[in-house]
């Protein structure tokens, strides 16, 4: 059994889950909180978040914090989404707030924001046959994820969230049918793209989570918010909610506030919200709203035990996906990528017993033996450096901050000088990850010159850990899957002589000597 908590800075709210996974079973909840803070008011209307809700923010988090220390969780993980991401003094925030939480708090880009809401909807409640759409309309942003099969597709997040809609458009109370006629059409340029792409796809059902979603379907259902968790799962036509929308952008806030199962505070910015599920629903003509209670939180406590179980030691499928995007964008030979990566991946499994690093950090050797030429887009000149900084600068689905610095590092000296303390891209790493990166670094350095012609010549390598001294090896290709030198397999002399040029860094890293040697047969498998 192990206990994790979540904290997910919302635009309109701080919602915090913390909650104890055991294998094969449904989370157990230990503690869940919200709290309305409109962090986004300020944001949307001056570009800076007020000192009022700095402060407000601050105390939330330092109660929230409180709770989940007292429950023994043994990761803590914070994110803060689209008011932050916007604001510019993101910065100060950042830090007021990390101290005010005592954990260090992640601003992350939409994509991962659609990416935790997708893992927390398959984790809570799994479509493994169908191919549906979740719609999560937050404070300052919407995000519309595909999902195939279980499998996150494509994600688009727009900024759509309620709240910011209401600053934009919205400020007559009735709403003015003319603002309702801009935000409608404001509504419609923003998802034609997405609607667009997904109006080709075959979509089974539309699944909306987040606060929105919940108080359109208990409304409907006439659900009272004090139970409003009934409403998980349950469903709304599209009729039905073209009706409410119509009803509740003509009615004053008190009578909107009288509606069974809007809030106090949701009613304030219903509308806007309604009409982007509405709008979405009827561009793709789709007949229903689902209601799912998952959202980032979920997906967050998902995300951690997952990684925390092993079950992450090499990239998922989703991960792999973006590094490949992203070594193909920067034109990467993808073959010699791949193969990098998969010698790395065997490298890591053989030297456990050397190096005694987490599975997890695994999949970081494996990102980044994807991604170490990638500066080559800039410049051949110094490209270890510049793949530094477009690692350091992308957005990486599914890799935390902290991650994306170790693959970054690792593929800043994945060639020249090594790891050294003047060096300023290691100031801002936990110990931890700089030992990782050093510990990894020779491993991504042999990967890439076993791959030193490529033309993937090296099918596999054996390794033997000696009291000494590392044995590497190579199991050539067969020979009529490269240009053949030699009856046996593959000429591997160029890769020998590569890796020989690493004796001395894994002599310094590891106090072994490095030995490589070829096998007399090429592998078949």
């Amino acid at each position: 059994m192990a206990r994790y908590a979540a904290v997910d800075i919302g635009s309109n709210s701080v919602r915090m889950l913390a909650a104890e996974v055991i294998q094969d079973a449904p989370p157990r909840i230990l503690a869940s909180e919200r709290q309305v803070t409109r962090l986004g008011e300020s944001v949307f209307r001056t570009g800076r978040i007020s000192p009022e809700s700095i402060a407000l923010v601050c105390g939330v988090l330092s109660n929230m914090a409180a709770i989940y220390k007292r429950l023994d969780v043994s990761t803590v993980r914070a994110v803060a989404t689209a008011a932050v991401r916007d604001a510019s003094n993101q910065l100060e925030f950042v830090a007021r707030a990390s101290a005010a939480l005592g954990n260090e708090i992640e601003v992350i880009s939409g994509q991962e924001e659609a990416r935790l809401i997708h893992l927390g909807v398959r984790s809570l409640w799994p479509h493994p046959k169908e191919r549906f759409l979740i719609v999560d309309i937050g404070g300052g942003s919407a995000e519309i994820i595909v999902s195939d099969s279980d499998r996150i597709g494509q994600a688009w997040s727009k900024p759509l969230g309620a709240l910011r809609l209401q600053g934009l458009f919205l400020r007559k109370d009735p709403p003015d049918p003319g603002a309702l006629h801009q935000l409608e059409e404001y509504i419609d340029e923003r998802i034609g793209p997405a609607v667009q792409r997904i109006g080709q796809m075959r979509i089974d059902r539309v699944i909306g989570t987040s606060a929105t979603a919940s108080a359109v379907v208990s409304a409907i259902n006439r659900i009272p918010r004090a139970r409003r968790e009934e409403a998980d799962r349950m469903r709304a036509t599209t009729p039905e909610i073209r009706r409410l929308y119509r009803d509740v952008s003509t009615m004053d806030l008190r009578r909107r506030q009288s509606i069974t199962g809007i809030g106090p505070r949701r009613a304030e910015i219903i509308v806007p919200g309604t009409a982007v599920l509405l709008r979405l629903l009827e561009s793709l003509s789709m007949p229903a709203l689902y209601y799912s209670a998952a959202g980032v939180r979920d997906g967050i406590i998902a995300d951690l035990a997952a990684r925390s179980s092993g079950e992450l030691s090499q990239l998922s499928p989703d991960q792999r996906r973006v590094v490949e995007a992203m070594a193909e964008h920067y034109g990467v030979p993808i073959k010699h990528a791949k193969t990098a990566a998969r010698l790395a991946t065997s490298l890591f499994a053989a030297f456990q017993s050397a190096h005694k690093l987490a599975p997890q950090y695994g999949r970081l050797l494996e990102a980044s033996a994807y991604l170490h030429d990638i500066g080559h887009y800039v410049s051949d000149t110094r490209h270890h450096k510049h793949s530094y900084y477009l690692v350091s600068n992308s957005d990486m689905p599914g890799f935390t901050k902290i991650e994306r610095d170790i693959v970054a590092n690792l593929c800043r000296y994945h060639r020249k000088a090594l790891p050294a303390a003047e060096h300023s891209n290691l100031h801002s790493m936990d110990a931890e990850s700089k030992r990782a990166v050093i510990l990894l670094m020779p491993l991504l350095r042999l990967a890439d010159s076993l791959d030193r012609s490529g033309e993937q010549r090296v099918r596999t390598v054996q390794c033997a850990v000696l009291p000494n001294e590392f044995r590497i090896t190579l199991i050539p290709a067969a020979p009529d899957t490269v240009a053949p030198d030699t009856a046996e397999g593959c000429d591997v002399d160029l890769e020998i002589w590569a890796a020989e040029q690493l004796k001395d860094i894994f002599q310094q890293v590891y106090g072994k000597s490095l030995t490589v040697v070829p096998s007399p047969v090429y592998s078949e498998t």
